[in-house]
């Protein structure tokens, strides 16, 4: 045994070392998964989009799962448990409607260190109860491990979507109309509000009144702390009789996630910056911390928000839709990924929002 331990140690040390960090978060998810094909018949949609697609009898079955991690997705110092719980249930449950699935089933497996005491989890599942119950979703299952690194959620969501309803991000194609929910940068503004008052309150010699107050700007820490999932702009949709083309939820940003749909679709678009939907009080913060509010918008993330490509003819429908935003258009691949600035400048989008194993 002693030979054999010693003989794989030198071949461990003579292997090559690829960090993490050149591949990102989605590269490595390619590298790992893409020589494993899918062998059941009743799998439609692997890895690769906002949720898998099964089929088990005649409606079709998605699923997509989350992991969040004390740290690294949330810091307790300022997100209060319930909201948290809140949170991890809507981003699941967002993934679904970006697929024009309707959730159904939610399992939840914690880890948990010492540090956390029964009347914590209780407020935790307070907040994962009330998303639940507003979204007509139920808790079926999951799983509770002590941990040594503090608090883990992962989340795993069920839904369900006629074959001919599900949208997925290949599907763009040249001339679609590309289009937004809501506000964008609005929710990376709040977390900005939320650090500035961490560190006020980390130094010792603070006084209350240099302790930044939030009054006035309650919206944007409501988009960070608690984020709602668009059924209402899905239902919206359908209510119009329209079936995106491409669509998926903005989690990391506007750039990041049109150039996931164009290199999935196969093509390019044509953003603009003047189009793109600011809140009025995010952009009055984003002045005041001396940042660019459409780079927030374009790179915060975090917004929930859905991005959508649309055929063209249904333009007039559209614009009659709440809340829903044309921020551009898709061209041909050969004309690259662009932002159109407000003097018509032409820039390379650049996915610069939230990457996962970047230092």
């Amino acid at each position: 045994m002693q030979n054999f331990l010693y003989f794989c140690g030198q071949n461990i040390s003579f292997m090559a070392r690829t960090e993490i960090s050149t591949l990102g978060e989605f590269g490595l998810i390619r590298h790992l998964t893409d020589k494993l094909p899918l062998q059941q018949p009743s799998t439609k949609k692997g890895i690769g989009d906002d949720a898998a697609v099964m089929q088990f009898g005649s409606k079709r079955t998605l699923m997509t799962t989350d992991l969040l991690l004390e740290g690294i997705h949330f810091n307790l110092e300022y997100v209060p448990l319930k909201h948290l719980g809140y949170k991890a249930v809507a981003v699941n449950l967002s993934d679904i409607y970006a697929m024009n699935g309707t959730p159904t089933q939610i399992t939840v497996s914690l880890g948990v260190s010492a540090r956390f005491s029964v009347e914590d989890l209780e407020e935790l599942y307070a907040g994962m109860r009330l998303a639940c119950e507003k979204y007509k979703v139920d808790l079926v299952g999951g799983d509770t491990s002590a941990s040594m690194t503090g608090l883990t959620i992962s989340i795993t969501c069920l839904g369900i979507a006629n074959d001919k309803d599900i949208v997925y991000r290949n599907g763009a194609k040249v001339n679609d109309l590309i289009c937004v929910s809501g506000n964008l940068g609005t929710a990376y503004m709040g977390l900005q509000l939320l650090e500035r008052e961490r560190i006020a309150h980390s130094h010792q010699d603070a006084q209350p009144e240099s302790i930044p107050a939030f009054e006035g700007r309650e919206y944007l820490l409501e988009r960070q702390l608690k984020p709602e999932p668009r059924q209402d702009i899905i239902d919206k949709l359908r209510e119009a009789g329209i079936r995106p083309t491409a669509m998926m939820d903005i989690s990391d940003g506007l750039s990041s996630e049109i150039k996931h749909i164009c290199h999935q679709s196969n093509v390019g678009c044509a953003i603009y910056e003047d189009k793109i939907p600011i809140d009025f009080v995010a952009a009055e913060v984003a002045e005041e911390m001396n940042l660019n509010i459409v780079t927030c918008a374009l790179n915060g993330g975090e917004d929930y928000e859905l991005l959508f490509t649309c055929d063209l003819k249904d333009y007039e429908k559209l614009v009659g839709i709440e809340d829903v935003y044309i921020v551009g258009h898709i061209t041909k691949p050969e004309f690259g990924t662009m932002l159109i600035g407000r003097n018509g400048e032409e820039l390379e989008l650049q996915a610069q929002g939230w990457q996962a194993f970047k230092s």
